[in-house]
């Protein structure tokens, strides 16, 4: 899988950045970027072998995203969510399912859905609410049961990828027990409303906008087919929640790099030895945050859900987030104030860097996660506010 699947990101990068400020400018969805995504096989990376897909392990995953993020960090997000809802599902074993009492037709509904995606159809995810963020625990969007499925009603905000996907993985609350927490993948259609609000500082084509839900579903969208299953999941899986997105942001700290060093030799600024520095620091930062992301990766498909990897996890997310932004900013300076014109590639790459450390869980979030378990705590519970 690796060289096939990293090959074709290799290969699909330099167009991705080809089209990447036009899109940044005018705040559009990349779609051409996601049907070579879709011509390459690889809405079916995380999909296992057995059901047509790529059968790739976390730390593929997080090769593969590393190399289209130096082509557009927007595009590389979008696909990150997409990678979480296939990966989350492919990766439940027969003996997680079967700890987790889920039944035999839950498991060949998930497995109608995965094969569909290495077939071409991709995911987003509908799980953040205004108020409450990514915090299963506090969202308000609702569902009940109905005769032959389930109702559901809400709003959702920065779901990348909204009104382009084929359906989205949406987070919702028991009407009848707040304190269960379900998943369902929606598929695109009746019911759905796209709100345009995404007018961001960075990532500003993942078309992030709100979505709001009144619709109704059959009685198989119900992920695992068990009620209450999400906040399990988050606990068991926190690579997909947390650390999904360090491989991205390495992607653009890298591309930052690229992106100055073109600069710097084009105007004949490489001899001064200030500019060389802040590159030589640049790269030594991000293989170092990257040495991180790929150590969390490999014990995620060694020991997932370990205390100790869950530990790299957060660590990953944390290094990724601010390293993009330090690179990025630093580079920009080093290349001065040229750069700084909108739609040159380091003005771009400046103002997406800084998104990173602001997804969930954003790098304060993590900073206290393990501060909390270099003390001795519980990370997960001794926080000050719930992590979900």
């Amino acid at each position: 899988m690796t060289v096939h699947a990293l090959e074709a990101a290799r290969r699909l990068a330099p167009r991705f950045a080809a089209r990447a400020a036009e899109h940044d400018r005018d705040g559009s969805f990349p779609v051409d970027d996601f049907a070579d995504l879709r011509e390459a096989g690889l809405f079916g990376l995380m999909v296992p072998r057995a059901l047509g897909g790529l059968g790739a392990t976390f730390a593929e995953y997080a090769a593969v995203a590393t190399e289209l993020a130096r082509g557009n960090g927007a595009t590389a997000l979008v696909f990150n969510m997409h990678a979480s809802v296939t990966g989350a599902l492919g990766a439940v074993t027969e003996e997680l399912a079967e700890a987790l009492g889920v039944p035999d037709e839950a498991l060949v509904a998930r497995d109608r859905l995965l094969g569909a995606a290495a077939q071409g159809s991709w995911y987003a995810v509908a799980m953040s609410e205004r108020g409450a963020g990514a915090r299963l625990s506090q969202l308000t969007t609702s569902y009940a049961p109905i005769d032959g499925g389930w109702q559901l009603k809400g709003s959702k905000t920065f779901c990348s990828g909204a009104g382009h996907a084929d359906g989205y993985l949406v987070a919702a609350r028991s009407a009848a027990d707040q304190s269960v927490v379900s998943q369902f993948l929606v598929p695109a259609g009746d019911g759905l409303t796209v709100e345009p609000t995404w007018d961001s500082l960075g990532m500003r084509a993942t078309s992030s906008h709100d979505l709001h839900l009144d619709v109704s579903v059959p009685a198989d969208r119900l992920l695992g087919g068990v009620e209450g299953l999400a906040l399990v999941v988050a606990q068991l899986m926190p690579h997909w929640l947390v650390a999904s997105y360090a491989a991205v942001y390495v992607g653009v700290a890298r591309a930052a790099i690229d992106a100055a060093a073109e600069h710097l030799n084009a105007r004949n600024l490489a001899g001064l030895p200030a500019v060389r520095a802040r590159l030589g620091r640049a790269d030594a930062a991000t293989a170092a945050a990257q040495l991180v992301v790929a150590e969390a990766a490999r014990r995620v498909d060694e020991a997932p859900g370990d205390e100790e990897t869950n530990r790299w996890v957060w660590r990953a997310k944390l290094l990724a987030g601010t390293t993009a932004a330090e690179v990025a900013a630093s580079v920009l300076e080093a290349a001065g104030t040229s750069a700084t014109r909108r739609g040159h590639p380091l003005e771009r790459l400046y103002r997406d860097a800084r998104c990173g450390s602001l997804h969930p869980a954003t790098s304060d979030v993590c900073a206290d996660w393990l501060g909390i378990a270099a003390l001795g705590g519980d990370p997960d519970r001794d926080g000050s506010a719930p992590r979900w």
